[in-house]
């Protein structure tokens, strides 16, 4: 009997990390240029920069541990293995915390793109109810339906979601790149260096922000790690996460310069969100100026699928350990996917969007959001690398080059990330003296990460005291052959 984990002969990581990164890269252009110009005015170009220098030091430490012990757990079974069991399942639960969310506020840009398309044809209220495309509570409430359809595809597994996703990928680029193209050409503002100079940046605390948020810009390219399973090569995974983090560098540089030689500083900030349909209606006349906003709506939706499939491989690998309950180990028979798991995470990011309808406006909604993210990828990310540079320590004696890459690189990388988000922290909370929601109130927005934080550490007594989870006695995740997968068996 052969008993592999997931599909090992589909061999699609390539294609899931490269469409999941690149379709999160347009959904981060489309509504992420306003926000960082929110913050940091025009240095974005120079953050996006900077902030790619620690993402890499971070790739090459999941590269590695990769290598040393494919899981799709990743950094929850990395991290517990080597710094122990608690910062592991902390790792493992903030990813999975920060993907809810980003689905639950991505379905909220779904909804607004398709109250956008409603407005253009004349629709612009239903049932005594405006369809406004800035407000929080309609545009949840539309995104929801699609959420629903999205998770549905999800759950037939990772081959029917990557072609999908591809088919999507080739207009939402021919878009983007076409339009950026031509505004990098007959663009009104002038083009100027001092973008790419970050010591134009106000203060530390704006520096910190940015920088936390160009890092989430990035975020997406680590898909490729929660399907090793389902690969012939571990080293697959490396290869479609390395080449999917070069491809949004470019995108991102490229899209950034591109908004800035054809919008003023006033006009992204106003824009926010919309920037990339705002975009397009400057450039062109219908019908071609609705082309961004299809390639935003595309974007959308499959930045959504391709974070349901990592975020349920994650819970599997917690759920075969115990530290998670059994829902998350049930697999599909047909499919062979973590079906009700995937269900369930829709379930918890329809409750979080509709929780998030206190925020009216949309880009406060969003920008509150992002900001969060951005901490706990932050966070993640920076205790993954130093479980890299702690496992693999031994090799500063082996040489310099591997005593830099296996220990210096991912160490440095890790501390800068948990430091600019020690400093972003400390810097909400004195920044207010009351508590207020919104995104200009500091104690909300450190609030937002640090409910998740404290209820992942309740989560984690949950699973040592009462689960008596055995990943708590060793800090090892379970072998991965663990379960068997109906699809896998061969007759005896």
């Amino acid at each position: 009997m052969s008993s592999t984990p997931l599909r090992r002969s589909l061999g699609v990581v390539d294609g899931v990390a490269i469409a999941a990164s690149s379709t999160a890269a347009t959904t981060s252009i489309a509504i992420g240029m306003g926000t960082i110009a929110t913050i940091v005015g025009l240095q974005g170009p120079a953050l996006l920069l900077l902030a790619f220098l620690p993402v890499l030091g971070i790739a090459t430490a999941y590269a590695r541990l990769n290598r040393s012990e494919p899981n799709c757990g990743n950094g929850y079974t990395w991290v517990g293995r080597t710094l122990g069991p608690w910062p592991g399942f902390l790792t493992g639960w903030v990813t999975i915390a920060g993907s809810v969310v980003f689905c639950a506020y991505t379905s909220a840009v779904m909804g607004s793109v398709v109250l956008i398309f409603a407005n253009k044809a004349g629709l612009n209220s239903l049932a005594g109810i405006a369809l406004d495309p800035t407000s929080t509570g309609v545009s949840t409430a539309v995104g929801l339906v699609l959420l629903l359809g999205l998770t549905a595809l999800a759950v037939t597994g990772t081959r029917a979601t990557t072609r999908f996703q591809f088919a999507l990928l080739v207009f939402e680029y021919a878009v983007l790149i076409g339009f950026c193209g031509w505004a990098l050409v007959t663009g009104e503002q002038s083009f100027s260096l001092s973008w790419f100079n970050p010591f134009e940046i106000a203060d530390g605390t704006t520096f910190a922000q940015g920088m936390v948020l160009a890092v989430f810009f990035f975020w997406g390219w680590d898909a490729a790690f929660s399907v090793t399973e389902e690969t012939r090569k571990p080293g697959d995974a490396a290869r479609g996460g390395l080449i999917a983090l070069f491809a949004m560098l470019g995108l991102f540089l490229f899209a950034s310069v591109a908004f800035q030689r054809e919008m003023s500083l006033a006009e992204l900030i106003q824009n926010g969100p919309q920037a990339l349909p705002y975009l397009g209606q400057k450039l062109a006349a219908e019908p071609w100026a609705t082309l961004p906003l299809v390639a935003l709506m595309f974007s959308a939706a499959a930045s959504v699928q391709s974070t349901l499939i990592p975020t349920a491989r994650g819970l599997l690998a917690m759920g075969r350990d115990r530290t998670m309950g059994p829902l998350w180990t049930r697999v599909h028979p047909r499919y062979g996917t973590p079906a009700a798991g995937t269900v369930v995470v829709l379930a918890v990011a329809a409750s979080i969007a509709l929780l998030a309808v206190a925020l009216p406006r949309l880009s406060d909604m969003l920008l509150a959001a992002v900001n969060a993210i951005g901490l706990l990828v932050a966070l993640y990310y920076g205790l993954t690398a130093l479980a890299c540079a702690v496992r693999f320590r031994s090799a500063r004696h082996e040489g310099v080059r591997a005593a830099v890459f296996a220990v210096g690189v991912p160490a440095v990388s890790g501390l800068i990330l948990l430091g600019l988000g020690g400093y972003l922290g400390y810097s909400y909370l004195t920044m207010s003296d009351h508590f207020e929601l919104s995104p200009d109130n500091g104690w909300f927005m450190f609030s937002l990460p640090a409910v998740i934080v404290l209820v992942g550490l309740g989560m984690a007594a949950v699973a040592k005291y009462v689960r008596r989870s055995p990943y708590f006695a060793t800090g090892r995740g379970t072998d991965a052959e663990a379960i068997s997968l109906p699809m896998d068996r061969t007759p005896a």
